[in-house]
């Protein structure tokens, strides 16, 4: 087994299953510019390793991850604000890219809360498997933003118009069995048996890499370039909504509500 421990983002691989693990639990794994950076740096490295065929993305602790790290934006003036979140959406873009062209098998363990980014992502997975304490929470215009990681193309496509509507618009939460019957998971574990999936996922190695990896390619193929257009648009929007009052009075309600934690 190899593993490549960072920061933020730690990368274990095993018998051609590679593990990344959001690492931030004190933190509710919520995610940076750096780590959205070194998870496309290990998607695209694994994407052209020959010895990996499976990828599965998990958190640490009690959630899966709480989205973007957006804790000390609230301190920046709003020039220097603007800056550090457009270095942030470059980077959540390029990440977003790299699953979408993420050639192998892609799976998500989701732990606990996925929320934001961590949530409209999972549409991108071909595997969702969830803890029943999961949920998934899109609040974007709580916060004056629009929605990311491609949901407004395949949150329709998975869960319907009016559910998608429902949580990209009004900030529904999602809980794990409604999950389920929408076909966004898979399958759901008890939280105190989440390990059992790990058993099954080393199953996998036994099928056929080559079959999987063609079928994929083919399930994939009429999206790949919608997907990449839509991932380019939704992130131009969230540029022009951080001038936006919206935003401005979002994030800093955020930063006073976080103070008070």
């Amino acid at each position: 087994m190899t593993s490549n421990v960072m920061r933020n983002v730690i990368s274990e691989v095993n018998n051609g299953f590679q593990k990344i693990t959001l690492n931030r639990p004190t933190k509710k794994n919520a995610i940076t510019q750096e780590m959205y950076e070194e998870m496309t740096i290990l998607l695209n490295e694994s994407a052209s390793n020959e010895s990996i065929h499976m990828l599965v993305v998990t958190g640490a602790g009690d959630f899966y991850s709480s989205g973007n790290d957006m804790s000390s934006y609230s301190f920046f003036n709003e020039t220097s604000l603007n800056s550090r979140l457009s270095n942030q959406v470059a980077a959540y873009k390029n990440f977003v890219d790299s699953l979408i062209l993420y050639p192998k098998l892609l799976i998500a363990l989701v732990n606990g809360p996925a929320i934001g980014i961590a949530a409209t992502t999972l549409g991108l997975f071909d595997i969702v498997y969830a803890s029943d304490k999961a949920y998934f929470h899109t609040p974007f215009s709580l916060l004056g933003l629009v929605a990311e990681g491609c949901s407004t193309y395949t949150f329709p496509k998975i869960l319907g118009s009016s559910k998608a509507g429902e949580m990209l618009y009004l900030g529904y939460k999602l809980n794990a069995f409604e999950a389920k019957q929408r076909g966004f998971v898979s399958e759901i574990f008890q939280d105190d048996e989440i390990n059992k999936v790990w058993s099954r996922l080393n199953g996998i190695s036994r099928l056929s890499k080559e079959s999987i990896t063609a079928t994929k390619r083919l399930v994939r193929k009429w999206d790949q370039s919608v997907l990449l257009n839509v991932n380019d648009n939704e992130a131009k929007e969230v540029l022009r909504r951080l001038d936006s009052p919206d935003f401005i009075e979002g994030i800093t309600a955020f930063g006073r509500r976080n103070s008070k934690m």
